[in-house]
């Protein structure tokens, strides 16, 4: 590896209770904690870092590490003091920033259907959106609001052939 070839290393995800959000994950998805939740005080010298990071108002919050199959990383965040906000309505894709988590699984419906009964939410049907391919995708959220795609392949396989086989309408580029 160079260091213009970044692997994706984890994601931090900010949570209302991190241990509830760890048993989630853990159950739902399979993911590992590798580090049970922590707490992370804004004066402490062992988290010293994160004053800095979330600013001179930071004081509390917990920290949990979970591990994905594919090695990246899920961190969850529960902000103690001052304590998160609460979401705005919809998916976020208007606001800059990620606006979703996606996840690799040969079952999407299957997935769908774990996420909902496991408290999450179904935010629109199954599609197959590459006509021709076997590919599927939904799209839900987890019981806090995170946006979660369950994708049926690799992102390598379905992006980097664009456009695929049996498209009848050509891709429009930038």
């Amino acid at each position: 590896m160079t260091p213009r070839d970044p692997v994706l290393n984890h994601i931090g995800v900010t949570v209302p209770d991190v241990r509830a959000a760890v048993e989630w994950y853990e159950r739902v998805f399979g993911f590992r904690c590798i580090m049970r939740p922590r707490v992370l005080r804004g004066d402490a010298a062992a988290t010293a870092e994160t004053r800095s990071l979330f600013g001179p108002d930071f004081r509390v919050a917990y920290q949990a590490q979970l591990l994905t199959a594919g090695g990246a990383g899920l961190e969850l965040f529960e902000f103690v003091d001052p304590p998160e906000q609460p979401p705005g309505d919809g998916l976020g894709h208007l606001t800059p920033g990620p606006w979703h988590v996606c996840l690799t699984e040969t079952d999407v419906a299957g997935a769908a259907r774990r996420i909902v009964s496991a408290g999450g939410r179904q935010l629109a049907p199954v599609s197959d959106f590459v006509p021709g391919r076997p590919y599927q995708l939904v799209y839900c959220s987890d019981p806090w609001g995170t946006v979660l795609e369950i994708m049926s392949h690799s992102y390598a396989e379905v992006f980097s052939g664009w456009p695929q086989p049996g498209m009848q309408e050509g891709t429009e580029y930038l």
